[in-house]
């Protein structure tokens, strides 16, 4: 198996990317805090927390603050070791020439 087959297709995308390395440096981070970081739209930050989180790699918490819903994120212990071993990963694959 080669190096680049130990690569997670789970964060190919930039998105997921983004999100799983603001959640590296950050405990909880809310939705409108990710969107504006990432610059990115309601709907694609939706779309791949929720892939994220069926894959066990985040955890989202959904609550009201006053009236108003809130959504925050954080990673989870299985993201952060899969998150690192793509990253190491990646960095193998630099230096492999």
């Amino acid at each position: 198996m080669g190096i680049i087959d130990k690569l997670n297709k789970d964060f190919e995308s930039r998105v997921r990317l983004g999100i799983m390395s603001v959640l590296m440096v950050n405990d909880w981070i809310d939705f409108t805090e990710m969107k504006s970081l990432l610059n990115i739209t309601d709907g694609n930050l939706a779309s791949h927390s929720s892939a994220l989180e069926k894959s066990g790699y985040i955890e989202v918490k959904k609550e009201f603050v006053g009236k108003k819903p809130k959504t925050s994120y954080r990673v989870t212990n299985l993201g952060r070791a899969e998150f690192v071993a793509h990253l190491n990963s990646l960095e193998k694959l630099f230096k492999s020439k």
